[in-house]
């Protein structure tokens, strides 16, 4: 039986984060996100890809054999016999990539296969994957607020104490290390590569859409501010697309006598932290200034969690290494919570 294919149509609703290829893919019945040709071209655009002037003539051949056809297979002996050792490198590093993307039937399924596997895919791929899967949840949501917080997942964000608000940026933008773009349509967009850092209000949040893939807006997060409680959602609208879960998350100011069934550290140094309370060890004062947010996850139907934790909240736990860097991991909401496989978009 045929999949029904849905192209992507324009609506009333604000677009924003052109910059991650949505509009080039199709969508299938359940709403996933479904691979085309001229998705996969984008990846063919990359620098590291297309050949310099001086390229041998089979990496030419080649690279103008899957412009023509993107899924055109591709031989372990066409790539050897590319003179370059660099380019054979980035040639199967992006093949391999691009055949479990289109081995699945959605983008989504894609992802999950890869977080679930432990494959290893180069972290700037799956960035890109997230921001696009990331763009199919949040699909006609028309809160700034949610979209800069949902940044977090794909975006490294610096952090800043401003007037006792804890702030954050993004860390390429404010590091002027953003000429390179990590997508090429950023530059296909001409996407200028600078941008002044404005902190999101309600009286420029309605801004956003208009410079979404700019990435030069700070967010507020600190505790029992709109920040963190847009990150909630984003978590949630996450959540509720990649695994058929409906879910309520709140952010907490602290965590205080609480029973810790449960726990998923949002990045490296949450889960450290995660850990130290799991085993019962006080935190210090440094570690626990690291601390970015508390949320507690409830599952609106208890039967979709495992029986060791029905009825118990999950805790989630954001923090920032010593350099003040924050990189949210969205993988840990797929990996790490306590819930049977029932995924929706797959």
């Amino acid at each position: 039986m045929r999949r029904t294919i849905q192209r992507r149509t324009r609506s009333n609703v604000k677009d924003f984060w052109l910059s991650c290829g949505h509009h080039l893919l199709d969508r299938d019945t359940g709403g996933g996100l479904v691979v085309t040709d001229e998705f996969l071209k984008v990846y063919l655009a990359r620098p590291e890809l297309a050949p310099p002037a001086d390229a041998c003539v089979v990496e030419k051949t080649l690279h103008a054999a899957l412009m023509a056809d993107p899924r055109r297979a591709v031989s372990a002996e066409d790539i050897v016999a590319i003179a370059d050792a660099d380019a054979r490198e980035n040639w199967q590093v992006m093949l391999a990539f691009r055949d479990r993307l289109t081995r699945q039937r959605t983008l989504e399924a894609a992802y999950l296969d890869i977080v679930r596997s432990g494959a290893k895919v180069p972290h700037i791929f799956l960035n890109q994957l997230v921001h696009v899967i990331l763009r199919n949840a949040l699909d006609g949501c028309d809160d700034p607020f949610v979209l800069r917080a949902a940044e977090l997942f794909f975006r490294t964000q610096r952090m800043t104490q401003h007037e006792g608000s804890l702030i954050a940026a993004d860390e390429e933008t404010i590091a002027g290390t953003s000429n390179t773009p990590a997508s090429p349509l950023v530059s296909m967009l001409g996407i200028p590569a600078e941008a002044e850092i404005d902190i999101m209000s309600d009286d420029n949040a309605a801004h956003y859409f208009e410079h979404s893939d700019l990435f030069h807006v700070a967010l507020d997060m600190t505790a029992g501010r709109r920040g963190l409680v847009a990150l909630a959602e984003a978590m949630r609208r996450w959540i509720a697309h990649l695994l058929n879960v409906d879910v309520a998350i709140e952010p907490l100011a602290e965590l205080r006598e609480a029973k810790l069934t449960w726990y998923v550290g949002l990045d490296s140094e949450g889960s450290r932290i995660g850990d130290l309370l799991w085993n019962g060890d006080e935190l210090d004062e440094a570690t626990a200034a690291r601390v970015v947010g508390l949320f507690r996850l409830t599952f609106r139907d208890p039967d979709v969690a495992m029986d060791k934790v029905r009825g118990d909240p999950v805790y989630l736990i954001l923090a920032m290494t010593n350099d003040k860097l924050l990189r949210f991991k969205p993988q840990n909401l797929v990996t790490g919570l306590p819930v049977r496989h029932l995924e929706a978009v797959t």
